[in-house]
Parts: C-alpha cells; sequence; structure tokens
C-alpha cells in the first residue's frame, strides 16, 4: 500500500532499501543490492595478460555484449556476491534452486543500466546529480551518524563511495526514462491520488523523545558484559537519572554519555510512533508526560534514561507535503507500463547479445512484475 510514511522514507535508509521493491523495476536491482553497477567496467576492459591464469581469463569473459553494453563474468560474479552478502546480512538463505534465475534477472538489469546510462544528456546527468545529492542526504541523516552509516554499509561489504555511485547510476537512469518516456505528472493528477486515497496519508500518533544508552553487551560481539561490569553501568545510569532530573541538560548529557551511535550526535532524539521500538522503551516513552525523565528502562540493549520532549496527535498529512512522493510514485507506475516495450526496443537497437547459454532468459521478457508499492517503513527506525 502506498502510504505517507512509505513514500517520504523510500531512500532514507541502507537497511529499508534491502527489503525496497522499487517501482520501476526494469531499472536496477534494489540499491543497497547491487553495488558497482557502472555504465562501463572501466576495472576489467584490459585485455588478459598472458600469464594469466584459467581463473582470471574465465573471469574476464564477455557474457554480454551490445553497442554501450558489456558485461564481464567477473562483473556478474560480484553482484551475486553482494546480494548473498546482503541476505546474510539479514539472516535470509537464497534458495540453490533459484540462483540462475536471479543471476539471469541480474545480467539483465545490468544491461538495461548500461543502455539507459549510454543515452544520457548533459541535462539528465545535472538532474541526476541534484536527485543523487538529496537522497544521499536523506540516508545519511537516517543513520545519524557517518559512524553508524559506514558500519551498515561495512556489514554488506559496501562503502560511502560505492554507494553514492550506484545511488548516482540509478538516477541517470531514472532521468533517462523520464525524458525519454516523456512522462510528465500533472497537479491535477495528484491531487486526485491524494482525495482518493485518504487513509494513505494517515500519520499515526507519534512521539518525540531522546534517550542515553548505556550498553549491557560487548559492542563487537554482542555477548552480554559481565555481571559486575552491568551493575557499573547501573550505577552509571542511576547518577544520570538525577542529573538529568537536577536541570542539567539532556542532550549534552546524551552526547557525551550515550553508547547509541544513531542517536548520541543528535542529543539521543527520536521521533517513532507505537509498534516500532522495543515494547519496554515504547511503552515508557509514551507514558511519560512532556519534559518528564524516565526511571531506567532495561531493554535487551541495556540501560536507557528517557525524556519526552513532545507528543505529535495522528494527523492527515497535507497535501503540499506529500504532493513530491505522490508525484514520484505516479512518475514510477506510468513508467512501468511503457517500460517493457522501450527496454525491449533499445536493446534490439544496440543489437544486445547474451553470449552464454544459461544466462539467456527462459521468461517473455516483456514479463516484467507490474508496479510495486513502497514497502512500509516508519520513521522510528532511525
Amino acid at each position: 500500500m502506498f502510504e505517507w510514511s512509505n513514500c517520504k522514507y523510500l531512500l532514507e535508509s541502507v537497511f529499508m532499501l534491502f527489503n525496497q521493491k522499487t517501482a520501476i523495476v526494469a531499472l536496477a536491482l534494489a540499491l543497497a543490492i547491487t553495488p558497482g553497477l557502472n555504465a562501463a567496467d572501466t576495472t576489467n576492459t584490459a585485455a588478459a595478460k598472458p600469464d594469466a591464469k584459467p581463473k582470471d581469463l574465465f573471469e574476464n569473459q564477455v557474457v554480454a555484449k551490445g553497442k554501450g553494453v558489456e558485461v564481464k563474468r567477473s562483473r556478474l560474479d560480484e553482484e551475486m556476491v553482494a546480494i548473498r552478502g546482503s541476505a546474510e546480512a539479514r539472516g535470509q538463505t537464497l534458495p540453490a534452486e533459484q540462483m540462475l534465475m536471479l543471476e539471469q534477472q541480474i545480467l539483465d538489469r545490468i544491461i538495461q543500466i548500461q543502455l539507459l546510462s549510454s543515452k544520457a544528456t548533459a541535462d539528465d546527468k545535472v538532474k541526476a546529480k541534484e536527485n543523487c545529492d538529496k537522497r544521499f542526504e536523506a540516508i545519511k541523516t537516517r543513520a545519524g551518524s557517518d559512524e553508524v552509516l559506514d558500519r551498515q554499509l561495512k556489514s554488506v561489504g559496501m562503502t560511502r563511495e560505492v554507494l553514492k555511485t550506484k545511488m548516482m547510476e540509478e538516477s541517470v537512469a531514472e532521468a533517462v526514462i523520464e525524458r525519454e518516456l516523456k512522462i510528465n505528472i500533472t497537479d491535477d493528477q495528484v491531487k486526485k491520488f491524494y482525495d482518493e486515497n485518504p487513509s494513505k496519508f494517515e500519520q499515526a500518533e507519534m512521539v518525540r523523545a531522546s534517550h542515553i544508552l548505556l550498553m549491557t553487551k560487548e559492542q563487537t560481539t554482542g555477548e552480554d558484559l559481565p555481571a559486575d561490569k552491568k551493575e557499573a553501568k547501573k550505577k552509571q545510569a542511576e547518577d544520570l537519572v538525577k542529573r538529568a532530573r537536577g536541570g542539567e541538560d539532556f542532550a549534552k548529557l546524551a552526547k557525551e554519555f550515550s553508547e547509541d551511535p544513531g542517536s548520541k550526535d543528535k542529543g539521543g532524539e527520536y521521533t517513532f510512533p507505537r509498534g516500532q521500538m522495543v515494547p519496554e522503551f515504547e511503552a515508557s516513552a509514551f507514558s511519560l508526560k512532556t519534559n518528564e525523565v524516565s526511571d531506567i528502562v532495561t531493554t535487551q540493549f541495556g540501560y536507557h534514561i528517557i525524556k519526552l520532549s513532545e507528543k505529535i496527535p495522528a494527523k492527515k498529512v497535507e497535501l503540499a507535503k506529500a504532493t513530491n512522493d505522490i508525484r514520484d510514485y505516479l512518475k514510477q507506475q506510468a513508467a512501468q507500463k511503457q517500460m517493457p516495450v522501450y527496454m525491449e526496443r533499445i536493446k534490439k537497437e544496440a543489437g544486445v547479445e547474451i553470449l552464454d547459454e544459461k544466462l539467456k532468459p527462459q521468461a517473455n521478457p516483456l514479463d516484467i512484475p507490474p508496479p510495486m508499492e513502497p514497502d512500509k517503513t516508519s520513521e522510528e527506525k532511525k
């Protein structure tokens, strides 16, 4: 279901991107699943050296080619490794029987990205850069700090530079699609969607609260601290409760003492609805009065001290705030309807050939899934 919170935070979290089903399915795989989708693989363009090992020769085999397209075996292997890593980071295992089909789909996405990138104009690239910068800033804001962002990226074998690169590639592809397919969404279309889908723009009751976390687990291993260290942390938490209730600046205390890297640089602050934080934390936050400081709250992560700043009543998001997200969503829907025929045409024009028989798609190339609406997300996952 298309909801305000879904669209608003569509690209704001690396972990959210793992599960996102982008509406323009034919553009590329979800951002965090396919690092390094360059229009041209500059790291693998050199001919194999005479003394190359058999493995090196295999990795440099071209598996697909055409005008503006060249995909090497090493590139495809790289993407498969990244996907497996992303799945493992989410505690998932990819079924072995689906791997060949997945590999075929990845190859098709790489080809599409390369074809679209080759059609990009200077204006497309300028527009893409603006969109990419906005999205990357949203991701950084959502992560809460550079440290958290880098750790999230590292967990799936990615760097900030790789993330920026693939975000730019997708933005370029989007700009090309929008121009080539002449997609234009009017204000009337936006308002019609808004008026006909009131439930999709309901914002649940939320709280804006800050916390100080003293962890009772080793940050590197996740193992519980020894009993004596836990006791020391609890005494420190008791002292911080007294200081916070005594009038000391809570944000300053959080920045100095909190061990939650995702919020400490923001003074420990989060904004979230019910059902998104661990139960003990949520129950305490929603029960506090404005500016009240909680007792020590114990969760699986450690000891928390919470201060409530604001209760935000449930409301309907105004059209003005939702307009850009609705427009993007409707553009994606419009693009998805035209994409299969368009992509098949430009593949033929470029003379694209898949040279590895196993990688040739078995299904009709026009059988592309219908638009998928953004997965439900919420502001609390900051």
